[in-house]
């Protein structure tokens, strides 16, 4: 294995290890588990490190060439489990990294947007899960429609990801930005005098009205979900904050 890839999650390790321990005032009742999370994080961060797009061939590389890391190593249900389990705190560790270093604390963060096109034909748009979050979208880059989503991104300009949502492209943009504020209230509240940079589109009301209002404004509520990778379509009278929607990290849009 690498030397610095080694070095790189063994420090990564004892920074999650850390930080849980800080969290948990007592023991977990029952068996203590064969691989802590701790160890589950820094294995799904090696995951993403080495470019290993399926869990099976991870694993099988993990059995090979990780074991003097890994006392224990899952098979790929239990593997997967885990992992979807473990989303919150594998978002939670993605924040306390970001915030540990110096790029974070740049309060002229960059806002743009791109299309995300999820199908090209029309039974694709009928038969999709996706059918009532995707919608028809036009791209004036490219001087084209689409169907599908709209990625958004809050970033640094050294390019780190600060804030970033999934949307419908029918939505306006100055909504989504300030749903995501909104969602984010925390993020904003810790900068002083946050000024975002964004294009024509965003900047027709000041951001920085909307992040002036977004550290007051209550969270919105999550809606009640369904059987689907994204649950149901809410009602349109919803305000915007409940129609913006994450994906998994670890996966492509």
């Amino acid at each position: 294995m690498n030397t610095d890839l080694d070095t790189l999650l063994t420090a990564l390790y004892v920074t999650t290890d850390d930080y849980l321990k800080a969290f948990e005032d007592r023991p977990r009742p029952g068996q203590p588990k064969a691989l802590t999370d701790a160890e589950l994080v820094t294995l799904a961060v090696a995951q993403a490190l080495l470019g290993f797009h399926t869990q099976t061939r991870w694993l099988r590389y993990a059995h090979v060439h990780l074991r003097a890391m890994f006392s224990y190593l899952p098979n790929q249900s239990g593997y997967n489990k885990r992992l979807r389990a473990a989303l919150p705190l594998v978002k939670t560790m993605i924040r306390v990294l970001a915030m540990d270093s110096d790029f974070w604390f740049d309060n002229h963060p960059i806002v743009d947007s791109t299309p995300v096109p999820c199908g090209a034909s029309r039974a694709t748009a009928q038969r999709s899960d996706l059918a009532g979050w995707a919608h028809d979208g036009y791209c004036a880059s490219h001087t084209r429609y689409f169907w599908g989503l709209r990625l958004y991104l809050v970033c640094t300009p050294t390019g780190m990801p600060i804030l970033w949502a999934l949307a419908n492209p029918k939505i306006g943009e100055r909504e989504v930005l300030e749903a995501m504020l909104t969602a984010e209230a925390d993020v904003v509240d810790a900068r002083e005098h946050l000024v975002l940079i964004g294009r024509q589109g965003l900047r027709r009301q000041p951001a920085g009205q909307a992040a002036h209002r977004a550290p007051h404004a209550p969270a919105p509520p999550h809606p009640q979900r369904r059987e689907g990778p994204l649950g149901p379509a809410p009602p349109e009278e919803d305000p915007p904050a409940h129609r913006v929607r994450e994906r998994h990290p670890q996966r492509a849009a």
